[in-house]
């Protein structure tokens, strides 16, 4: 593609590291990959395919779980904005930032390092994600919890429109009403709406002080009630609640180097606890400590450990943070990303154990998440000794999604839509909610050549 240079245009012989989603599940061969370097570069790209009629699929870190920055067809492109990846306008005083779409979320993280504040985005895949891919997919992590989700913490956009049209809408202030809140559109399309190319991004006081804690309990009961006790002791000073099970665990450990189990029991489920303040005048380990000790008295807590170093910290978070890693190693998997109201957490897992086994009996289940905000990440693998769910994928799917749709809660927490789970958002959402998405879709990308397919499919 001439319009982009040697550097800005990879040909489809040589496109093989874009090809393919992380699971590996969907991908084919783009006519090529366009590496623009600006907005204008972009604008033209986009120009380009409106005019000949050419889909193009935006691409990030290309950590999604749903297939929606790959090909599911032959005759487009794939839209890299690696390149895109500058950082300015730090604004201290007003606590924002700008952003290009490809600045890898670690380096971001890099960059603030000196400063007072921070972005309170925390993923396990920070070394990739992309800020543009956690817009589109309105990505949450370990800190949602606290701070929110993506949507929560972008101010202002830049947005390429399908037919290479830019909306300039980089502004710096939490409160603006003048009409829509279009910047909120383009948080969780997945790219089929437009593609960012820079956004403003809201920053966080730095904790001066923070505690990070591991406890192991024998059953699911017991963790949410210390969880319960969390949040009325120490209320807007958690940052994160991530509870995870001893399966996890034993993958983990099993499949990753270098991994240690940090403490002396192996229970059934675990709990990981931060806590943090921007005064150093809380006594934020007496309040951790105090509810720890309550629950200990209280036979509810079998083992548990307040980390004494930054290095105890990092091992803690790594366990946690490796079983993704781990359990795609152990082979083939159904990762199902799904939320509950938190106080429906006992009774999600309870039943949905009944329902994985009477559909396939001896299944592997591997449950992990943010039970701070009810998001929980459901991934099987087959009975011990088994190489498929004999085709059960869809089942699965289904009646997981019917039960946390029943439960006020939602088969897509975090990873969006994409390509995976249209079939199952036509089944379990409103009719009206899904026609209002699609008029959304054809007044913005009439062509419909801006990641067709995903999210939403037009016919």
């Amino acid at each position: 593609m001439r319009i982009l240079g040697s550097k800005g245009w990879v040909p489809s012989g040589d496109s093989l590291p874009w090809q393919r989603d992380w699971l590996d599940q969907y991908g084919e061969i783009p006519l090529g990959v366009a590496r623009p370097k600006s907005a204008e570069e972009l604008q033209a790209v986009l120009k380009f395919c409106n005019a000949e009629n050419i889909f193009a699929v935006p691409q990030g870190g290309n950590t999604g779980l749903v297939g929606s920055s790959v090909l599911n067809s032959s005759g487009g492109i794939i839209i890299s904005l690696s390149r895109m990846n500058s950082i300015s306008n730090l604004d201290l005083s007003s606590s924002t930032i700008s952003v290009e779409s490809g600045v890898i979320l670690e380096n971001l993280h890099s960059f603030l390092s000196d400063t007072q504040q921070m972005f309170p985005m925390q993923l396990g895949s920070g070394g990739s994600a992309q800020i543009g891919g956690l817009i589109a997919t309105n990505a949450g992590g370990s800190h949602a919890f606290r701070y929110g989700m993506m949507q929560d913490l972008v101010l202002g956009l830049e947005v390429v429109l399908a037919d290479g049209t830019i909306w300039n809408g980089m502004r710096s202030v939490q409160k603006d009403n003048a009409g829509y809140q279009l910047r909120k559109f383009f948080c969780g399309s997945e790219g089929t709406l437009g593609v960012v190319s820079k956004a403003i991004l809201k920053l966080v006081p730095k904790p001066k002080q923070s505690f990070t804690a591991l406890l192991a309990f024998e059953n699911a009961t017991g963790l949410i009630e210390i969880v319960d006790n969390l949040r009325n002791e120490c209320g807007e000073f958690l940052s994160a609640l991530e509870f995870f099970s001893d399966t996890g665990v034993e993958i983990a450990l099993n499949q990753i180097d270098g991994l240690i189990f940090p403490l002396q029991k192996r229970t059934t489920l675990y709990l990981l606890i931060e806590v943090g303040s921007i005064s150093k005048e809380v006594p934020l380990d007496n309040i951790l400590s105090k509810v720890i000790e309550k629950g200990m008295e209280k036979n509810i807590i079998s083992d548990g450990s307040i980390a004494t170093s930054e290095s105890q910290k990092k091992v803690f978070w790594r366990l946690r943070d490796e079983q993704p890693e781990g359990q795609k190693r152990l082979g083939l998997q159904l990762k199902h990303d799904l939320s509950v109201p938190p106080s429906k957490l006992v009774d999600f897992l309870i039943s949905a154990k009944k329902i994985c086994h009477q559909i396939l009996p001896n299944i592997r289940i591997n449950s992990f998440g943010h039970i701070g905000d009810g998001n929980i990440h459901y991934n099987l693998s087959p009975p011990e000794g088994q190489k498929s769910f004999n085709n059960k994928d869809k089942e699965f799917a289904y009646e997981l999604g019917k039960l946390v749709t029943s439960m006020g809660g939602s088969f897509a927490a975090e990873h969006g839509i994409g390509r995976s789970k249209i079939e199952l958002t036509n089944q379990l959402r409103d009719p009206i909610e899904r026609e209002l998405m699609k008029k959304i879709k054809k007044s913005l990308d009439k062509k419909n050549n801006l990641n067709p397919d995903v999210l939403i499919s037009i016919n």
